[in-house]
């Protein structure tokens, strides 16, 4: 191995890549979330909304917000029912307890201890108070025989001094171990120092200047290394607040006992003193803090005041997120969870999960399949309703697939002449290339991108899909297809509401993709009838008014036969009900239930001007309704028309079934094989 090689051997190092998005990691797939989100906004929910929800369940494999909110409330509660807010004080009394029995132990062996002064000394250790405050005072003069007592006693006032410092200045407790008497005197300029220059703060005096000094001379107090003094207040004011609300979160016995035993720290009030200054100061400064919150602890796990602090801490964190990954203000957005804090807290895998879906909201964004309309609502765009029609299409597509025991196949088209015209190439077509409109695109785009003859003479022409023109063929009949679904009451109450609106985006994509000589108008009928473009019908909410104006529909479909003379009329009605509203002639429209017998006439008089135009029409029964079937079936033999009752889950099969085989073909109806033939066999 080369001098080199060996070198980057012994640098290199490799683990997984925590520090932003992974520059190797694949793009976010798109596809399962616009799925799911046009299934949602399909059922009524604004592309807003449903793109929310999404992002709250996440994918299947992707966890969402709503995960990493359940873990979040998971760690809250295990910290809250692990600690218990008594850490120093048990401390304390392990140390007292010490103490005392080393003193005890002492004068039974110290023969050379005149008996009057054993029994003194004796006595005083009996009249110890119970409590650990009292207990410290009381000792607070007494003439220790024993030097590891006398030790341990010291350690109390010791610990009590580097436990309240470290409520303020993490990692205090440790630096200050085995501290001698000129370190805590440097703590003690240090705070002196540090509350003076807040208070010059307070008086809007203070300089740049001021802090840079503080630092140069206690730096070695503050490892995180502010810049300025703001980042020093923010974190000396959210650890200081997390202090307070540590103490209010105790039983008034323990408040009462720290704040006795505060006093004795270092031996002398002046710690205690400097930090009720320091406290003043930072709550001066930074009044928006939680000052007075509380969270009570009920577990078994001590936690002494520097560590209870942190735990603290750990609690608004947590609190924090739990706020953010809810996202229940208005404008809320995933660029408002603090994706450290989620990653302190949770761990490096639960911040890749929020930088996935970010990327996730970003890539739905950015592709072109969601945007902002000017009243500033996210909408599907174009491009996303035919995302979302192919997908139900290759749906339908396998189902029918599946009944008829046949292989998918692209054959549209097939059955037709050579028209003269060619267009661009999109996935699927199986037309023929046009040669020289394919190589004439790609010399074209070439010289643009500045060849020369010469360089294509060398090394040829290369082709891009881009080039790719078919030849156009033409399709033996022009269908002109009216697709009327009913928008009632009774679709929205009985959960066919989005049924119905899957099946009319596989017909719409269907037609517009694969039989685009073909005219569909998509017709809503509710209380009245109104045609409708795709984006409106699938971003249609659920109605709720009772009516079912069929007269309406079937005067907007025959409209559109009429402007197609020369076109197969195709007539499909998806509906759960009887005709229970027509219009007047002076334009109002008429209800009534049960249906009243000229809503029925002018209905069926407009369905028999349809057969008349030469409609092939197809009844989609929804529901099991007796009367209902009678109903339609006698509509249907009235014009000589099919009925067909599919499941809500074959409603877009059955109608897809509907518009390919009366397309053209006699009097062949759903099911059979006769009217295929003139289309050639369509799948995928």
């Amino acid at each position: 191995m080369s001098r080199q090689n060996r070198r980057l051997s012994r640098a290199s190092r490799y683990g997984a890549y925590v520090d932003g998005p992974d520059p190797v990691a694949p793009p976010v797939d798109v596809r399962e979330a616009l799925d799911a989100i046009g299934e949602d906004v399909m059922a009524g929910y604004s592309p807003d909304h449903a793109l929310q929800e999404f992002l709250r369940r996440g994918g299947a494999d992707q966890r969402g917000l709503d995960d990493l909110a359940r873990r979040v409330a998971e760690k809250r509660r295990e910290l809250v029912g692990q600690h218990a807010l008594d850490g120093t004080l048990r401390e304390v009394r392990e140390l007292l307890d010490r103490a005392l029995l080393e003193e005890r132990k002492q004068l039974a062996r110290d023969v050379d201890l005149d008996d009057g002064d054993r029994a003194l000394a004796e006595l005083s250790l009996d009249n110890v108070s119970p409590s650990p405050a009292a207990a410290v005072r009381d000792l607070n003069g007494y003439d220790w025989q024993s030097s590891q007592a006398r030790e341990d006693f010291e350690r109390i006032k010791d610990l009590l001094g580097r436990e309240m410092l470290d409520q303020r200045f993490a990692g205090m407790k440790d630096a200050l171990e085995n501290a001698t008497d000129a370190d805590r005197a440097a703590v003690n300029e240090m705070l002196d120092d540090l509350n003076e220059l807040l208070e010059k703060r307070q008086q809007g005096v203070d300089t740049q200047a001021d802090f840079d000094d503080f630092m140069d001379k206690h730096g070695q107090h503050f490892p995180e290394r502010p810049e300025n003094l703001d980042e020093l207040l923010d974190a000396l004011a959210q650890r200081s607040a997390a202090a307070q609300r540590m103490m209010s979160s105790m039983t008034p016995e323990q408040r009462r006992e720290l704040m006795q035993l505060s006093n004795q720290a270092f031996g002398s009030p002046q710690l205690t003193e400097a930090l009720d200054r320091l406290d003043g100061n930072l709550q001066a400064l930074r009044p928006g803090e939680d000052w007075r919150g509380s969270t009570p602890m009920d577990g078994d796990q001590g936690l002494g005041l520097g560590d209870g602090t942190g735990v603290f801490q750990d609690l608004a964190d947590l609190d924090a997120l739990a706020e953010q990954l809810a996202q229940s203000h208005r404008g809320s957005t995933l660029d408002d969870v603090d994706l450290e804090a989620l990653s302190r807290q949770l761990g490096d895998e639960a911040g890749v999960d929020l930088r996935t879906l970010k990327e996730l909201e970003k890539a739905l964004r950015d592709s072109g399949v969601m945007e902002r309309g000017t009243d500033g609502r996210l909408r599907l765009t174009p491009k996303a309703m035919r995302q979302l029609g192919k997908a139900l299409l290759r749906d339908v597509a396998s189902a029918i697939s599946g009944r008829r025991g046949q292989r998918d196949t692209r054959a549209s088209g097939a059955a037709g002449e050579r028209s003269g015209g060619t267009r661009a190439w999109e996935f699927g077509d199986t037309e023929p290339w046009d040669v020289t409109r394919t190589v004439t695109n790609a010399v074209v785009r070439t010289v643009g991108e500045g060849g020369s003859p010469a360089s294509m003479a060398r090394d040829g022409v290369r082709l891009q899909i881009g080039d790719v023109e078919v030849q156009e063929t033409e399709e033996r009949t022009q269908a002109c297809v009216a697709l009327l679904v009913d928008t009632s009451f009774s679709m929205a109450m009985d959960g066919r509401w989005v049924p119905m609106k899957r099946t009319a985006l596989a017909l719409h994509t269907l037609v517009s993709t694969r039989f685009r000589g073909d005219a569909l108008e998509l017709i809503a009928f509710g209380r009245h009838a109104e045609t409708m473009k795709i984006e409106q019908l699938t971003a249609l909410d659920a109605q709720y008014v009772k009516g079912t104006n069929l007269h309406h529909a079937l005067l907007l479909a025959n409209r559109h036969f009429r402007k197609h003379p020369n076109a197969q009329p195709v007539l499909l009605i998806v509906t759960d009900g009887e005709p229970t509203s027509h219009l007047e002639s002076s334009g109002e429209v008429y209800f009534s239930y049960p249906p009243h017998p000229v809503t029925i006439a002018l209905s069926v008089r407009e369905l028999e001007a349809s057969m008349r135009l030469g409609a092939r029409t197809t009844f989609f029964r929804l529901g099991d309704d007796p009367g209902l079937a009678r109903f339609i079936d006698q509509m249907a033999r009235q014009v000589d028309g099919s009925v067909v009752a599919p499941e809500l889950d074959d409603l877009g099969v059955a109608v897809v079934e509907s518009y390919l085989g009366t397309r053209r073909g006699g009097t062949s109806g759903p099911g059979d094989d006769g009217g295929w033939s003139s289309r050639g066999w369509w799948a995928g």
